[in-house]
């Protein structure tokens, strides 16, 4: 007698993973609300809870996403400027606050001073090195461009600083299926060939919350809270 066929998801590990998007469903639908912004080091906020930071070239769809997120329209501002987030921005979430995100500064804007990319720069890493209560950052690229320079350096960054991170592909429905599946399977081979990199790829689109809940539930496993 052969054994039964095993699917990919036992109706245990799919009652948790709905008992843990619920649990971030509310998390998020309670106040969120912006701190600080941080133009250096010096003026971070205390290191008192677990924090979730989110990365990504300019114009990838970051404001939407963190907007997505918390079920806002305007807690992350969209800029018709890509590259205009020079400061690292902290959000709470909860009260008592039980996570902060993270907004950090976009990179690959062309138009950007090399002296302030720079300063970005110095300011993302020192970041990534020495903050302790960092436990994820979240890799943002856009679906219809896919893995490009600039974010291979990101990647090179966040494995030299040992931080872990979870690569989310933004705006999935500006694409054909037959393109958004290629750019999937090409950033899921790219992701094997890094460190830190999770081999999971979250798929979203901000404007018809694809993937939106998954990913709440990713941040606060991560966050474990």
């Amino acid at each position: 007698m052969t054994e039964p066929a095993m699917t990919s998801e036992t109706e245990a590990e799919a009652a948790a993973r709905a008992e843990l998007e619920e649990r971030a469903r509310r998390l998020f639908a309670g106040p969120v609300t912006f701190l600080k912004s941080a133009p250096a080091l010096k003026f971070l906020p205390d290191p008192e809870v677990p924090e979730i930071a989110f990365s990504g070239r300019s114009n990838v769809g970051k404001s939407s996403l963190l907007n997505a997120l918390t079920g806002r329209t305007s807690i992350a501002r969209t800029s018709v400027t890509p590259g205009r987030t020079q400061e690292l921005n902290f959000f709470d979430v909860g009260e008592p606050v039980q996570i902060r995100l993270v907004d950090m500064p976009g990179y690959g804007f062309a138009k950007a001073p090399p002296s302030v990319t720079e300063q970005w720069r110095r300011l993302v890493r020192d970041f990534l090195r020495g903050r302790v209560v960092l436990k994820r950052t979240l890799l943002l690229i856009d679906a219809r461009h896919g893995i490009k320079p600039v974010d291979e350096d990101m990647m090179k960054m966040l494995d030299e600083a040992a931080v872990g991170y979870r690569v989310v592909l933004t705006k999935a429905d500006k694409i054909k299926a037959s393109e958004l599946a290629a750019t999937i399977a090409a950033t899921e081979a790219a992701a094997r060939k890094r460190t830190a990199a999770f081999p999971r790829i979250h798929v979203t689109s901000s404007e018809l919350k694809l993937g939106i809940a998954e990913l709440r539930a990713a941040v606060l496993e991560d966050a474990a809270i």
